[in-house]
């Protein structure tokens, strides 16, 4: 199988685990929602850079 360059995705997993990450010593915001924000500001930033999708 050929590899397919994802840069999306690789933004997003890069960043879920630095919210992971972060978010570990923060008491009331867990690795869970950390690596969701991460993922999530990552899409958006993606989505932003591509216009008319």
């Amino acid at each position: 199988m050929d590899k397919i360059d994802k840069p999306l995705g690789k933004s997003m997993a890069k960043w879920a685990a630095l919210g992971a990450v972060v978010a570990i010593p923060v008491p009331f915001v867990g690795p869970i929602i950390g690596a969701a924000a991460g993922a999530g500001y990552a899409y958006y930033k993606g989505k932003k850079k591509t216009p008319g999708l």
